[in-house]
């Protein structure tokens, strides 16, 4: 075999990211915390929905409190209450009223409605300047129900929780409630609330009704701590950050869909080593970004349901990125899946070609299907990739200052199908580590997006066809179909059974552009050593 000069990082991050894809299906009714899962060894559960009583806004794909393996705040008992003492409050423009078992833990002052205590609150109504404020106690637990509220600020935050043990705002079965703050804020000091939902406290949102969230000021919903959204359907725009959970963001389910300026969605703790963490169990995100589009300083995981960045600087972004049964697609205007140790900006430099060491960064694809669009390199790492299943189709840049596949350390794959096409100068290969073989071809003319690229096998057979959603000049594909050491032909033309990305196709009419061998891989000018520059690199079966 061919011999890789890449430097591969070791770490308590690769054991970690190992051990939750591991425990990604476990069943802890409190939850486990990430020291925890790095002992997990194996189990799995069957998904159940959040609730008893779903709607379209909750997709099927719903996990309940107890397929949480992250240590977390919500529990099932945080949706269940007696209704018999629920307190009602009737939001209006100065005649707010509040009556049941909890009335006197309501004060009004004007128009700013402030919730003292713990308990079950129905709000309903509108106030067109106002605010609903929890300064409850720390170890309270606060509930709201939203049966078709609407409230607007034009000072700051429309809700702002400044103290609870954890407040839920439960989205009432088939109603629409719609929050948006002031464009500009009377307190600005750094500390400060900056969303039109704001909390300094732990944060669930649950139900299966709507909340449409208007960040006018900066961001859309901002919790200190952690935020789960269990179900309902959210809808957020802002002008600066859609969604950030400091310490954690757990999706189980529902239909978040984020318009944001800067970033989309993400969590941003980069201290403690169990936090900064980021999970789509299920449900259906849709986050269009001004910058990065799903974002954790951490460990981000996407390990069901649907994940769609439509528009971004970097679609998805973290540490160590775990993608191991979602649906991914991602449209980028940089990177598209981007593993990588700080902040884009203070990466920058460093991200692509194996002349660099390798960081604790890792990207590992175990299952899901994935479809990735980027001007950038497609998936980069500035540590490592491995891919041991599902589907990753990589439609990557154009220009030759980037590549379909990056990588400072090994590009390993194990298993699945992956099929990488871009441009031909920064292209890399797979890593001598990889078990699966593969094929990678340079073909010679650019080939124009919408037309069809075959890999056929010794006897004639087309083994895939590939159609590109951009110019194409290199391509890697690997899959339990190629055999190591073996000749395979690429051709051009032809039809194929897809629009864009996968499958079968007829190579009449189709023009052969050259024959390559399995598990021999070459990395273009600037290209990492590992995938073989000039050669150098190497694959399975590779001399």
């Amino acid at each position: 075999m061919k011999r890789s000069l890449k430097v591969k990082a070791l770490s308590s991050v690769a054991a970690l990211s190992l051990a939750l894809s591991m425990a990604g299906c476990a069943t802890s009714g409190s939850g486990t915390t990430v020291a925890d899962a790095i002992n997990a060894t194996s189990s799995a559960s069957s998904a159940s929905t959040v609730s008893q009583s779903d709607s379209s806004a909750s997709t099927a794909s719903s996990v309940s409190a107890s397929d949480v393996t992250e240590d977390t705040h919500f529990d099932e008992d945080d949706l269940q209450w007696d209704s018999a003492k629920e307190t009602t409050v009737t939001l209006a423009d100065g005649n707010t009223q509040a009556s049941g078992t909890g009335a006197d833990s309501v004060s009004v002052d004007g128009d700013t409605v402030t919730i003292s205590a713990a308990g079950t609150y129905r709000l309903s109504g509108s106030l067109s300047d106002g605010k609903v404020v929890v300064a409850a106690g720390e170890e309270d637990v606060v509930r709201i129900i939203l049966d078709n509220v609407s409230i607007t600020s034009s000072t700051g935050s429309a809700i702002q929780i400044d103290e609870s043990n954890e407040t839920l705002l439960y989205l009432e079965d088939g109603t629409t409630n719609s929050v948006s703050d002031a464009s500009t804020y009377a307190d600005t000091a750094d500390d400060a609330a900056n969303a039109a939902i704001y909390s300094m406290a732990d944060l669930t949102i649950a139900g299966d009704g709507s909340l449409d969230v208007k960040g006018n000021y900066q961001d859309g919903i901002v919790t200190k701590d952690g935020l789960v959204i269990a179900s309902g359907q959210v809808t957020v725009t802002a002008a600066d950050d859609g969604i950030k959970g400091k310490d954690y963001v757990a999706l189980l389910g529902g239909k978040v869909d984020v318009t944001a300026a800067d970033d989309g969605i993400k969590s941003t703790n980069d201290e403690d080593a169990d936090r900064g963490w980021l999970h789509q169990y299920g449900g259906d995100l849709t986050v269009s970004a001004g910058d990065d589009g799903i974002k954790a300083e951490q460990l981000l995981t996407l390990s069901g349901g649907t994940a769609t960045v439509t528009e971004s600087n970097e679609g998805i972004e973290a540490a160590t990125i775990n993608l191991s049964g979602a649906t991914v697609n991602v449209t980028a205007s940089d990177d598209g899946i981007n593993a990588s140790v700080g902040s884009s900006e203070d990466t920058a430099q460093g991200g692509g070609g194996a002349m660099d060491s390798a960081q604790d960064a890792h990207l590992n694809i175990s299952g899901g299907t994935i479809t990735v669009s980027a001007d950038g390199d497609g998936l980069d790492s500035n540590g490592d990739i491995s891919i041991t299943g599902g589907t990753t189709v990589v439609n990557g840049p154009i220009n030759g200052g980037n590549g379909a596949l990056d990588s400072n350390g090994d590009i390993s794959v194990d298993g699945g199908v992956l099929i990488a096409a871009g441009s031909d100068g920064m292209a890399e290969g797979l890593s001598d580590s990889s078990k699966q073989s593969g094929v990678q071809a340079s073909l010679g003319n650019t080939v124009d997006a919408g037309v069809a690229i075959h890999i056929v096998d010794s006897s004639g057979s087309v083994v895939a066809s590939f159609v590109t959603t951009k110019a194409t000049a290199n391509v890697v594909y690997s899959s339990s179909d190629i055999v190591d050491g073996e000749s395979y032909s690429i051709y051009t033309g032809g039809t194929a059974d897809v629009d864009a990305g996968l499958g079968t196709g007829d190579i009449t009419d189709a023009t052969k552009v050259t024959t390559v061998t399995a598990g021999e891989f070459e990395s273009g000018m600037g290209g990492g050593m590992g995938g073989g520059m000039g050669g150098q690199g190497g694959g399975p079966g590779g001399n």
